[in-house]
């Protein structure tokens, strides 16, 4: 089994801020390689909204890896209530999967994870999150101008719907890369910070997402649970969805799962 006793690359997206940031600083103190990317304060400067803007972060992420990349988290994301939250949070990060993942498929032990959502339990806008798997990006923002509210929630849940399929297959899974997502629960963000300055706020968050296991998340809770999915010591874990959500869940779903 392959220990991470030597420095290992990582790409964390997202890097400025919330979990990309922690992540990126709980790597870094472990003395791993971290190239940042986000639309300011990073390595690699690019707007994952833009079809230049994706060119141009895979173009700085090779160039900065300079033919080493072992590991990606993205966590780069958006919850904006119109059509550019599914360009970022689908299409930029699949975009920038694809196009680093024939580096990927040169490491030994290359691992991906992405950030998804426990949004994906709740209502979703069925033409957003088809018009995604389909590789149609304006008919998904266009979707997702529709019911602005659930644009967030559907376009994670297309995003892990991506990893669930394309895991086991001959372009990941069988090129060696373990490929998964994680499902958070109420996490202290900027992202969020309106409503956590809001009593209601507060409320309507713990209503929908009740977190017994120790309440609201802090961004540093999450990081070490990416870092052990990108290490090479995760050998079989791939095409999961996993949440690390306090347990919000198994409150929402239940047992019914199998």
């Amino acid at each position: 089994m392959p220990t991470q006793t030597t420095t290992r690359t990582y790409l964390v997206t997202g890097s400025a801020s919330g979990i990309g940031k922690a992540t990126t600083q709980y790597l870094c103190e472990r003395g791993q390689r971290v190239i940042t990317l986000d639309l300011h304060d990073a390595d690699v400067v690019a707007d994952l909204a833009t079809p230049a803007g994706r060119d141009l972060a895979i173009e700085g992420t090779l160039a900065a890896a300079n033919g080493s990349l072992d590991a990606v988290i993205a966590c780069a994301g958006t919850a904006v209530m119109t059509g550019l939250t599914v360009r970022v949070n689908y299409f930029g990060t699949i975009a920038l999967l694809d196009g680093l993942r024939p580096l990927l498929a040169e490491s030994s032990t290359a691992r991906v994870v992405v950030i998804s959502s426990v949004g994906v339990l709740f209502s979703s806008i069925d033409a957003e999150v088809a018009a995604c798997l389909a590789g149609d990006e304006e008919a998904a923002a266009a979707a997702a101008e529709t019911q602005p509210i659930l644009a967030y929630g559907s376009s994670k849940l297309a995003l892990a719907r991506w990893v669930r399929r394309m895991a086991p297959t001959p372009e990941w899974a069988g090129c060696g890369i373990a490929l998964n997502a994680i499902g958070p629960g109420v996490v202290e963000t900027p992202m969020i910070q309106e409503l956590l300055d809001d009593p209601a706020g507060i409320e309507m968050l713990d209503s929908g997402v009740p977190m017994p296991l120790s309440g609201h998340s802090k961004p540093e809770q999450i990081a070490p649970v990416l870092a052990f999915l990108t290490s090479a010591e995760n050998e079989l874990i791939t095409g999961q969805m996993i949440f690390v959500d306090g347990g919000a869940d198994s409150i929402i779903r239940g047992d019914n799962l199998w």
